[in-house]
């Protein structure tokens, strides 16, 4: 009888109002919880929390009719797939607290296959399976009346007035709109993700355009040089015993005689906030980054990565993981050690008199942070071992993070070390990390929130210098950026020209 039932036909507008008050119930309820979380109580509250529900409704019915009707079988596709997306985001969303923004479909898009598979979960396979397929299986066994296009036309135009009449009513709301509208924007499938992936794509699609090139300059020292940029991955500041720390994390490099500055990222996310790293001032502009300035001006340039995520490289030894792997099959791919391998050889054969080499790493990225160090790095115990790190007990997710620390540690001394070994250099080496990480303060996990209601956590981040000169060649400086880097290597190699700025070289 109930596969009897299904094949009955059902109306289109009956099948589309179940659609969207599914919708509503299951998809929404973060962004319900937003809005009580930010609306005053008393009736203007309630006519608030009373007027997105109406809305959601209207403008789900209005989509799903839209489909269904202009689609038909290929109506139904499309929204199985969106069906199953929605179970997805709102997995990402109640599990690691996320905003689908347009900065998270870049991290989405961006995302390695080996990355992207260390979140998946039986809990991810539970929203799938009973939020996302469910509906796809009732869509597909339903026999739909499409009715008339006289019908069509009056259905559409009812919801969509419904829409203007909630919004018109809502005029005296617009500054809490205004104020609210990016957080609700990404907590609403499948609006969320549609419409921030054409943001995504069209904000990339202008920042691939061709490169702006600098100015040039010129070397005012003929020294051999070496610099070693060690770009991090979600290192928060707060978690380095170097910054007060209460748990040893930095072991090594406290014998260093590193100076260790205060610095907070340009961006919570990893695309942005390497090309903020590259870059020599804040723009949104596409601007010769920095290993392909240097390498156009004569500077020898290797990048060698176990990440992904930098703006287009054009020079001619940039290394990723894949081939690192394919280089040195006798080191361990698993670890951002790797990198290591074979550095101290690269350095000792360039024949230029200056040479700047970029390390990408990986180390410090979540969910999956207890598999991002050696066994011989896990000095803080127990451990989470899951990647639904919301689930994991405090403790042990603090663990697993301060454990890729304590390697990160291991990392740059390393680099410290080979660069010791070549004295006929002089040297120097720059630990930045992309940006932070959350680990469950006020409910966040992980990186991604937008600037502007980001945590501290999220983009305070380490900027470690050494230099074979000494501290006394560093200035002393209360905080620095990520475009300090570019002029302060700039500096470094002896460089000079219009795109220089003192204010943002840290060498004397």
């Amino acid at each position: 009888m109930k596969i009897r039932f299904y094949r009955e036909p059902r109306s289109l507008t009956v099948v589309s109002a179940i659609l969207s008050i599914y919708t509503v119930v299951a998809f929404h309820l973060p962004a319900f919880r937003a809005v009580l979380d930010n609306i005053e109580k008393g009736f203007n509250g309630a006519f608030i929390f009373a007027s997105v529900a109406i809305l959601m409704l209207a403008v789900d019915f209005f989509f799903y009719y839209l489909v269904l009707y202009l689609g038909r079988g290929i109506g139904k596709y499309i929204l199985a797939f969106t069906f199953i997306a929605d179970a997805i985001c709102l997995y990402f969303i109640n599990t690691y607290e996320v905003l689908i923004t347009d900065m998270m479909m870049g991290n989405l898009f961006n995302t390695r296959y080996s990355e992207a598979s260390g979140f998946l979960s039986w809990g991810m396979l539970y929203y799938i399976m009973t939020l996302g397929l469910a509906p796809c299986i009732a869509i597909f066994f339903t026999k739909i009346n499409y009715n008339s296009f006289k019908k069509f036309l009056g259905n559409i135009g009812t919801s969509l007035a419904i829409v203007l009449v909630v919004i018109l009513m809502n005029m005296r709301n617009v500054l809490w709109i205004d104020n609210n509208s990016t957080q609700l924007g990404s907590l609403l499938m499948p609006w969320s993700y549609t419409v921030n992936s054409v943001r995504y794509y069209n904000r990339m699609k202008k920042l691939n355009q061709k490169e702006i090139l600098l100015p040039d300059a010129e070397f005012t020292t003929d020294s051999k040089d070496v610099c070693v940029l060690v770009i991090g991955e979600s290192a928060r500041r707060e978690n380095f015993s170097l910054y007060g720390y209460h748990k040893e994390t930095n072991p090594l490099l406290a014998g260093d005689s590193i100076t260790a500055y205060i610095a907070n990222s340009a961006a919570t996310y990893t695309t942005a906030a390497v090309k903020a790293i590259l870059d020599h001032q804040p723009t949104n502009k596409l601007y010769e980054i920095l290993p392909n300035y240097m390498y156009r001006q004569g500077v020898d340039v290797v990048w060698r990565s176990c990440n992904w995520g930098e703006p287009p490289l054009h020079i001619e030894k940039k290394y990723t993981h894949k081939l690192l792997k394919k280089m040195y099959p006798e080191a361990d791919a698993r670890y951002d050690g790797i990198m290591l391998t074979g550095l101290k050889e690269e350095i000792q054969n360039c024949d230029n008199n200056k040479l700047l080499i970029v390390l990408h790493c990986s180390t410090s990225h979540g969910p999956t942070y207890n598999e991002k160090y050696p066994k011989e790095f896990e000095v803080f115990t127990p451990v989470c071992n899951t990647v639904e790190v919301a689930n994991a007990l405090p403790e042990e997710l603090m663990n697993a993070y301060d454990n890729t620390i304590v390697y990160t540690d291991y990392l740059i001394h390393s680099v410290i070390g080979i660069l010791k070994e070549i004295p006929e250099r002089r040297s120097c080496m720059l630990f930045v990390s992309d940006h932070g990480e959350s680990l469950g303060e006020d409910n966040l996990f992980m990186h991604g929130m937008p600037m502007k209601v980001a945590p501290k956590q999220q983009y305070e981040i380490p900027f470690i210098v050494w230099n074979s000169g000494g501290n006394e060649e560093l200035k002393l400086l209360d905080e620095v950026e990520q475009y300090h880097v570019f002029h302060s290597i700039m500096k470094f190699f002896g460089m000079r020209g219009p795109v220089y700025n003192e204010e943002f070289n840290i060498f004397r």
